[in-house]
């Protein structure tokens, strides 16, 4: 079974305790951390990740990129995350697939059910995410543990010595 996270991006950046106080100082700042974050969840479930944005936010022509291994869509103009993502859940339904869109919005999960997509909210998707980085920091504290210091203690004396044939001092 593939799997495909479709992520209204602007629900999350909207609902997300990390990502709440970015959006109020500088958006780009909180689509760029929810960029990474996503990439993390990524590299953590293995599920094939694409967060779509509303263009109505950034102006511009339909826009359509990958970041960290994340695919990123801006809705062209007129077009809403929402009609995006519902279109694709219909467009990427498949045998082998399963659809998990996150988003928190009551309307799209409707449709989306419909499409045969399960839903995942705005605040599952963030204590997920908790729990990947808890994880994520766990393993890498237990290697940096387990690893052998990487100098052996020496006597004041014996690293002077050891310095001067180093420099090839005698």
């Amino acid at each position: 079974m593939n799997d495909i996270l479709l992520v209204d991006g602007y629900n999350m950046i909207g609902a997300w305790k990390e990502l709440r106080p970015l959006r109020d100082t500088n958006f780009e700042d909180a689509r760029r951390r929810l960029i990474e974050l996503m990439a993390e969840y990524k590299a953590a479930i293995g599920w094939r990740v694409i967060i779509v944005f509303d263009a109505h936010l950034v102006p511009g022509v339909e826009q359509t990129y990958l970041e960290n291994d994340v695919e990123v869509i801006y809705t062209r103009k007129n077009e809403t995350a929402d009609e995006r993502i519902e279109k694709m859940t219909h467009e990427l339904k498949a045998r082998n697939v399963q659809i998990h869109v996150a988003t928190s919005d009551m309307a799209e999960q409707n449709v989306i059910f419909g499409n045969g997509a399960l839903r995942k909210s705005a605040r599952e998707l963030e204590i997920d995410m908790g729990i990947i980085q808890h994880k994520i920091s766990h393993d890498v504290k237990r290697k940096q543990d387990s690893k052998p210091p990487s100098r052996i203690e020496l006597k004041p004396d014996v690293a002077l010595a050891f310095e001067k044939w180093r420099r090839g001092l005698k």
